[in-house]
């Protein structure tokens, strides 16, 4: 599905998808927190408005980004997962948070695959 963009910079680009507060915090919990189910993305410590929600996941499923399955049917309620494409940002996320670690007075800070 073609999509348009107001630049032709890739950076332009990725933020008419990404650039919002929203938006990498769903890829986040979809990616490492186990959370798959619209209750509990909602449930995150952000608190994200149910109609933001809502449309981010819709957003990312229309950019391939992310997939929903539907597990009941009455009624019905999706479980959503990421696909290739939204596991591919990954090291971005990686990098988003160790820049804020470093730049941004600490935080929480666990990279995938380390303790502590």
């Amino acid at each position: 599905m073609p999509h348009d963009f107001r630049s032709r910079c890739s950076i332009a680009r990725t933020l008419d998808l990404l650039g919002d507060k929203w938006t990498l915090l769903v890829v986040r919990d979809l990616l490492w927190h186990g959370k798959h189910t619209f209750g509990e993305l909602q449930g995150s410590a952000e608190r994200m408005p149910t109609n933001l929600l809502s449309d981010r996941l819709k957003r990312l499923i229309d950019w391939g980004l992310v997939e929903r399955s539907a597990y009941q049917d009455n009624p019905p309620r999706y479980r959503y997962a990421l696909t290739d494409q939204g596991r591919a940002l990954e090291p971005v996320l990686q990098q988003i948070m160790a820049w804020g670690h470093a730049h941004l007075g600490g935080g929480f800070y666990r990279p995938p695959g380390k303790s502590g």
